[in-house]
């Protein structure tokens, strides 16, 4: 069976990997922006690898070329940086998503599964999960949300014109994993974040509000969902999460900190003054996410996929804080620790302030 995987060598795709390489008579494929050097090591070695930009122009004809003959496409290729332009983000996550798409039709693979988010979802309850039925029609206010709720529309119309190609939609909430934790420092905190504190297994404060409340998924559990899809015959959407719910009580009194209540007028302020400062890379629509991302119930994952979560949310994090506080790295370029890629302390001498550049 042939696999191709976009964004295979970032967070949920090295977890992909790892999980794919256990199946026997699988033949994998990785395409990459980068692809990992041979030198990458696991989970890298081993495979084919093909360099391409899937927000290129001419990008589908050579996907199309790539996708010959597959059993199945993964689709995770996605940016979150640089966020001060937002062209570039929607060229890869919409214009590359579309020419996925063209290039698996050109190419009649018969299986697309697309990495989608909880962030595609309309804004929604913090006091119950939702179904996949949840309109998917994105948060106000949110670039990764719009762009997420964008390529969900596409795909809605490509299943309504090709019937016979089997969609799947993963909706997984935070991915997280050690091996992630100088990524996601990167393209979330930012060079100045004290991160180093955290090997006191401490966070001395933790802001609260009572739509703070997030759910979590280990990166080796959403890739146990995906390969089950890939290798199933399940269509459709699949909520994926973690218990327990991570409110800021939660987290505060797991790692010894203080709750401090924060409106929300002052979240979203402080997130944008600091983003258009330039000392960290996220602006104010992730806090807009974060306030209004409903909730989810993973059932329908559970009974058609027979999924379950074999690491808890807390532990996630905790994994994901261990990464940080020590550096958490693999050989591919969007998860490398190489010390001036943007969003770390050195890129700040060579003028590559957060949220700017490309760090893929």
């Amino acid at each position: 069976m042939r696999i191709v995987v976009t964004g295979a060598s970032g967070n949920a795709g090295t977890a992909l990997l790892r999980r794919l390489r256990r199946e026997r008579g699988l033949d994998l494929v990785g395409v990459a922006r980068r692809p990992p050097g041979p030198d990458a090591g696991e989970p890298y070695d081993g495979l084919t690898w093909h360099p391409c930009d899937v927000g290129a122009p001419g990008a589908a004809a050579r996907l199309a070329e790539v996708f010959a003959g597959a059993d199945a496409v993964v689709h995770l290729a996605w940016q979150i940086q640089p966020s001060h332009d937002q062209r570039v983000l929607r060229r890869t996550n919409v214009d590359g998503s579309r020419a996925v798409v063209d290039a698996v039709l050109r190419a009649r693979v018969p299986a697309l599964v697309y990495a989608s988010s909880v962030g595609a979802y309309a804004p929604g309850p913090k006091d119950h999960p939702v179904s996949e039925r949840w309109p998917a029609t994105g948060v106000p206010g949110s670039s990764y949300s719009r762009d997420k709720a964008d390529v969900e529309a596409l795909l809605d119309g490509v299943e309504r014109q090709h019937p016979g190609l089997r969609v799947v939609r993963m909706r997984p909430g935070l991915i997280f994993q050690r091996d992630a934790g100088t990524e996601i420092t990167r393209y979330f905190l930012g060079p100045l974040a004290p991160v180093r504190l955290l090997r006191y297994g401490r966070l001395p404060l933790v802001p609260t509000h009572r739509r703070l409340r997030m759910q979590a998924v280990h990166a080796d559990d959403v890739a146990d969902a995906y390969a089950r899809a890939v290798l199933g015959d399940a269509r459709g959407a699949f909520n994926l999460a973690a218990d327990p719910v991570l409110t800021p009580e939660l987290v505060a009194r797991h790692f010894h900190g203080w709750t401090v209540p924060v409106a929300a007028p002052l979240l979203r302020g402080a997130a944008a003054m600091t983003w258009r400062a330039r000392l960290q890379p996220v602006d104010a629509g992730w806090v807009e996410l974060a306030l209004n991302a409903p909730l989810m119930s993973s059932e329908r994952a559970e009974a058609e996929l027979g999924w379950q979560p074999g690491t808890d949310a807390l532990a996630a994090l905790r994994d994901l804080f261990a990464g940080m506080a020590y550096g958490g790295h693999t050989g591919s370029p969007p998860m490398s620790a190489a010390p001036d890629r943007p969003g770390r302390p050195a890129a700040l001498l060579r003028a590559r302030p957060p949220g700017h550049t490309n760090p893929y």
